[in-house]
This record gives C-alpha cells, sequence and structure tokens, in this order.
C-alpha cells in the first residue's frame, strides 16, 4: 500500500514539474527571441510577437494565457495532460490547436519519475540515499526543458545547463560522502565528464564550432556528473549514438531527412544517459556475462 501511495505521489509530481517544465521552455524562448532581436539578428516575426509579453514574466506572478487569442487560462484549464485531453488539445476560447509538447513533456515527466524510483539502482536506506534520487528527479525537470528545447529550436539554454551541472555537482558530493572510498567516486565523475563533455570539447576546438554546439559541451558536463561513473558515460554515449541511428536511417532512407539536415545532438545524448544511469550497471554486468 506504501508503495502504491509513493508511485501515486510520483505520478502527480511529474506531471506537476512536467506542465511547469513546458510553461518554462516557452518563457525561456519568449527571452531568447527578444535577446536576438536586440542584438540584431534575424528572429521569426510572427513568433516574436506571439511570445513577447512573455519575456518579462515572472513565474510566480505568470497567468498563463492563450499564446493566439491572449485568452487567460483558469484553473481548470491548468490540470496537467487532464486538461489538454478534455479540450482535445484546443484552446477553450479560440479553439486554435494548443500542440503537443506540453502534454509530452508532462508525461514524460511523470515517467521519468516512476522509472527513476522503479529502477533506481542504489539503495534507498539512509536520508542521503534519499537526497540522491532526490537531485536526479529534480535534475530531470531540467533535461526535461532541454530535450524539448533543443528538439523544437536546436538550443541548449544556458541558464538550464548551469543548473543541470550544479545539481550533478551535489549529486558527486552526496556520493562521495556515502562512498569508503571518495576519492574514487570523484574520479569516477571526472572520467565520466572526461567522455561525455572532454570529447566533445576537443570536436568542438577541431571543428572551431562546426561539427558542434557549445552547448551540448555543457550539457555533457551536467550528464557526466549525473552519471557519476566513467564506464555508464561510455554506454550512455553509446546509446545516444545508437538512437541517433535508429531515428536518423530510416529517416533518410525514407527521403524525410536530407544528407545536411540538423539533428539536434542535446535529446539523444539525455535519452543515453538516462537509460545508462538506471540500467547501466545490469547492462554492463548482461555484456560480460554473454561474453564469458
Amino acid at each position: 500500500m506504501f508503495t502504491l501511495v509513493i508511485y501515486i505521489a510520483l505520478i502527480l509530481a511529474g506531471l506537476c514539474l512536467g506542465s511547469f517544465a513546458g510553461a518554462t521552455v516557452w518563457r525561456l524562448r519568449a527571452r531568447q527571441l527578444v535577446a536576438d532581436k536586440k542584438n540584431g539578428e534575424h528572429v521569426d516575426h510572427k513568433e516574436f510577437l506571439r511570445l513577447k509579453s512573455l519575456s518579462t514574466v515572472k513565474v510566480t506572478k505568470d497567468h498563463s494565457h492563450c499564446l493566439h487569442c491572449g485568452y487567460q487560462l483558469k484553473w481548470y484549464d491548468l490540470i496537467p495532460l487532464v486538461s489538454w485531453l478534455t479540450l482535445r488539445g484546443r484552446c477553450r476560447e479560440c479553439r486554435k490547436p494548443i500542440g503537443i509538447m506540453e502534454p509530452l513533456i508532462e508525461f514524460g515527466t511523470a515517467a521519468f519519475f516512476v522509472a527513476s524510483y522503479a529502477f533506481w539502482p542504489l539503495p534507498l536506506e539512509s536520508t542521503i540515499d534519499i537526497a540522491l534520487l532526490v537531485v536526479w528527479l529534480v535534475a530531470g525537470v531540467g533535461l526535461a526543458i532541454l530535450f524539448a528545447y533543443d528538439t523544437k529550436w536546436f538550443l541548449l539554454p544556458d541558464k538550464v545547463n548551469i543548473a543541470v551541472i550544479a545539481l550533478g555537482g551535489i549529486s558527486v558530493i552526496l556520493a562521495a560522502i556515502l562512498s569508503t572510498e571518495p576519492v574514487t567516486v570523484l574520479l569516477n565523475a571526472l572520467g565520466a565528464v572526461g567522455v561525455l563533455s572532454g570529447i566533445y570539447l576537443v570536436l568542438y576546438l577541431i571543428s572551431k564550432g562546426r561539427w558542434i554546439g557549445f552547448g551540448d559541451i555543457k550539457l555533457g558536463l551536467g550528464l557526466g556528473l549525473l552519471v557519476g561513473d566513467w564506464r555508464l558515460a561510455i554506454l550512455g554515449l553509446f546509446l545516444a549514438n545508437l538512437i541517433g541511428c535508429l531515428i536518423v536511417i530510416p529517416l533518410m532512407v525514407t527521403g524525410k531527412l536530407k544528407r545536411d539536415s540538423h539533428v539536434p545532438f542535446g535529446p539523444l545524448l539525455i535519452a543515453g544517459a538516462i537509460i545508462a544511469k538506471l540500467f547501466g550497471t545490469a547492462l554492463i554486468e548482461l555484456y560480460f556475462v554473454t561474453l564469458i
């Protein structure tokens, strides 16, 4: 019974924080457009006008509204996932499509919370053990924002990247406190950062930024700290590339994607790191067992 309560709490927390993540994505985009326009860069004029009002909004004072007609959403329009389903993905007032990104973020964050608890590879016996899981879950909200933003606009916002890096640092400190060999924990984390961030830094320097963006390097730093183990980092990098191939190759074969098309790597790296964190130890053990 207690386990069921935990799962329900995780689902509700995931949906609510996923809703927050979805709203944050649009606020960050609005501020990015305002900054780009101020710096003289080209921006989509229609998107700029539609989102401009969000650029100065504070989270605590925000009243969500429809980006098409300006209708101020009521509390019953803001119930995560439920409101979108009951309204069939449309604004209550103007009936224009709201978009599917928000409910996907809400559902994805809730699924991440549940999977993280169900398959957490470490014991949850002490306060620090639980704190490690909580830090991971909070970081997951930031990863949801980065995943959605990079998928839609091919950018990884610095503020969110920095927050994920900070949470990754806290995770490493907690793991070192728990361990009887803190130096080993720190060295493993450093190795993970070298794999998920250092490799991309080298590619960035060699190509002078043509092959990879600096945002991916910062993301790799945060993910490396969160994964905390160089072996899991290697697995996560392999999985990211494998998932990328499984997605990109069929799209290229069917002509939906061209050779020079821009494919965001951030979401793939996030997916690979999450799988490695939750299932990596078991996958590595299974691999060596099959070898023997």
